[in-house]
């Protein structure tokens, strides 16, 4: 079944070039998992275009992804789009075209997407009747899939992607229709189909020794990159193209490059020197020793370097490493272990069973193991079957994994090895001169990303250590009121806030609730926090009412010569009269919640922020609190949310306080702090503290 769906596949994908008048697509299946888009087949599209996407994580930031994703048709209408909306599969291919990407889609399962590409002189929009052969391309694949599915042998994907081969053409034909003059013919995986004489007489090779070879790989003086570029380019754009090269050792020739939907004819010529023949581009020829990184295998360095940027934490680097490298190379796990205080240390995995690779962590480097090799010599080792990994490590137990090839990549940066990045596979895997060349370059990439982010995670646990010794460890149990606090730290960066709270017992009857924010996220605003919390502390000892606390603070902030501004807001709670004082310097308004079910804002004459005018005063309101009374205070990055209004969002806030004020304060606090609380990015820290009246 599955021989005769990848047919059924390959005879409806050999219909787009009369159907849609596109010549280069492609089917993506959804692996088992549901993780990865695999490359199952390909129409006009030579194999070596899409190697860096045979298999693609479902993160991966690509159009095929994208349909699969949203469900919805994916259209990219030529290179500048693509450079806005995909800027990495740009730098990949950096040619003029336009491309549709479609989701496979059969009884609302979907199976994978198809894509197909267009010449660079297409229109920029899809028209209505290229959507609908698009519709009725992915549905007729869709329900190829689905019935192979059904029947219990799906398609998958192979070794390499099946070719769905448009019609056949005569190779001589073809080229003598595309020139009457013509030269050469080229297949559209860039080797050579036909070769007349006087274009082997002018390469300085026989006729037999081109035909089924790429030129650049045949030719030394041919191999630079830049020669594979332009048939890339001709290939995708479908735009004709020419280069001057420098056949040794003094003989200029012109080439031009005529593409179609079955292959390329190519025009030699002899010039005088470099500056005629109409060429883009004068390009010095290399020596035949030069060795050079093809560009398909350039998109996984530049793929990885800019995801890496966005990495943060050490596990963001082993999530962008496995996301985005494993599935690009066909492996099934990624380690990634760091040499610390004399033993190899795990510090992220991804794809190997849970607890199989913490056997391995803390063993000593003095070990004869791979992972201790690769993290104590700058030198990377391949290990293509177990058999190769044996011969030189026996009876270790880091071998027996479940895996049947092996990279190891030193992980080195700064002329310092710190450890090794371990890419497992689950067969057999050869790796070729060019793959290794690109894993030893990654392992580069990942060491410096994972440097940065040590020191981010070392600095993070400190700022967050210094933010949890200023605020209370608890708060101070008080008949007649019952309290809940949270704090939640910004996510933006690594500062500490100066968000603070603190409830005080200033007499047998009477307790102060305060709550304040200092402008800034910096030790400097932490540290004035401090000052705050602890002067706070010591005006309230004196039995002081909240407008002369305030009046205090801000005075001795004067004094202090600082610039930085604080906002907070003191509450006096006489517990026997069941009553508050409250006086507010700057600080979003708290939240009254009566025992009927009423909430509201509490709005007292605000005050002058801290910090501002040292003979500023602050009024003061006086506030009911009967049996069954919550007051909420908190900062404003509970309100001030990027993009929403902040009157909207005090809306909110009330109405949620309504809904859930009769619940216990810790379910009210998880209500109120909401999706703030479950956001991955959040640019203010939160602080929350709930008093509710409850009988002595």
């Amino acid at each position: 079944m599955t021989e005769r769906g990848l047919e059924a596949v390959a005879q409806i994908l050999r219909a787009v070039p009369d159907r849609l008048d596109a010549q280069l697509g492609g089917v993506y299946l959804l692996s088992d998992d549901g993780q990865l888009l695999q490359l199952v087949m390909t129409l006009g599209a030579a194999r070596q275009f899409t190697r860096p996407w045979r298999h693609v994580g479902m993160t991966a930031p690509i159009p095929v992804v994208d349909a699969v994703r949203s469900g919805r048709v994916v259209w990219v209408g030529g290179a500048e789009e693509m450079a806005r909306r995909y800027p990495r599969v740009a730098v990949a291919m950096p040619y003029a075209f336009c491309l549709a990407a479609v989701p496979l889609v059969a009884k609302q399962v979907t199976y994978g997407s198809v894509f197909v590409i267009w010449p660079a002189g297409h229109s920029p929009e899809l028209s209505s009747g290229e959507r609908a052969g698009l519709d009725a391309l992915a549905r007729g694949l869709a329900e190829v899939v689905a019935e192979a599915a059904g029947a219990g042998r799906p398609i998958r994907a192979g070794a390499r992607p099946a070719v769905a081969e448009n019609r056949s053409v005569d190779p001589i034909g073809s080229m003598v229709a595309r020139l009457p003059e013509g030269v050469c013919a080229m297949d559209l995986d860039g080797r050579l189909a036909a070769v007349t004489p006087a274009a082997a007489e002018l390469l300085g090779e026989p006729v037999e020794q081109l035909l089924g070879r790429r030129p650049w790989a045949v030719l030394p003086w041919l191999r630079d990159p830049v020669y594979e570029y332009h048939h890339r380019s001709a290939v995708i754009s479908g735009q004709s193209t020419s280069f001057v090269a420098l056949r040794p050792p003094d003989r200029w020739l012109s080439f031009q490059l005529f593409p179609d939907g079955s292959g390329l004819t190519v025009r030699i010529v002899a010039v005088s020197d470099g500056r005629h023949g109409g060429a883009d581009r004068r390009t010095e020829a290399p020596t035949a020793r030069a060795v050079h990184t093809r560009p398909g295998a350039l998109y996984h360095l530049l793929h990885l370097a800019g995801a890496l940027t966005e990495a943060i934490s050490v596990q963001d680097v082993v999530g962008m490493v496995s996301e985005q490298i494993v599935p690009a190379f066909g492996g099934q796990a990624v380690a990634v272990l760091l040499a610390e205080g004399g033993r190899l240390r795990i510090v992220g995995h991804r794809g190997y069973p849970a607890g199989l690779v913490d056997q391995f962590d803390g063993t000593p480097l003095t070990e004869s193991t791979p992972g201790v090799q690769a993290s104590t010599s700058p030198v990377p080792a391949f290990f293509e079957n177990r058999t190769e990994l044996e011969r030189l490590y026996p009876d270790r137990h880091e071998t027996q994994d479940g895996m049947a090839a092996w990279a190891y990549l030193p992980l080195v940066t700064s002329r310092r090895l710190i450890g090794t990045c371990v890419l497992a596979f689950a067969e057999p895997h050869r790796f070729d001169v060019e793959e290794r060349a690109v894993l030893t370059s990654l392992g580069g990439l990942i060491a410096q990303a994972l440097d940065r982010a040590r020191l981010y995670d070392t600095k993070l646990v400190l700022a967050h250590g210094l933010q949890e010794s200023l605020l209370p460890r608890g708060l101070p149990a008080v008949p007649g009121l019952e309290v809940c606090a949270r704090y939640l730290p910004a996510t933006a960066d690594m500062d500490v806030g100066g968000d603070f709270y603190d409830l005080i017992r200033v007499g047998p009857d009477s307790v102060a609730v305060v709550i304040g924010d200092v402008q800034g996220h910096n030790v400097n605003a932490a540290a004035l926090m401090g000052q705050i919390r602890t002067a706070v502390r010591a005006f309230a000892a004196a039995d002081a009412d909240p407008g002369t606390v305030l009046s205090r603070t801000n005075r001795l902030l004067a004094d202090l010569d600082t610039t930085l501004l604080a906002s907070g807001a003191y509450l006096l709670v006489d517990l026997a009269r069941r009553e508050a004082r409250l006086a507010n310097a700057g600080h979003p308004v708290p939240l009254l919640y009566r025992p009927d079910g009423r909430a509201e804002a509490v709005e007292p004459q605000i005050g002058m922020v801290l910090n501002v005018d040292p003979a500023a005063e602050y009024p003061q309101v006086r506030i009911g609190l009967p049996i069954g009374t919550i007051l909420v205070l908190y900062t404003d990055g509970l309100v001030d949310t990027p993009g929403m209004d902040p009157d909207r969002a005090l809306a909110d806030l009330t109405a949620t306080l309504a809904r859930h004020g009769g619940e216990p304060l810790e379910k009210l606090a998880d209500a109120l702090i909401g999706r703030a609380g479950q956001a991955e990015q959040r640019t203010d820290d939160i602080a929350l503290l709930l008093v509710r009246s409850v009988p002595r």
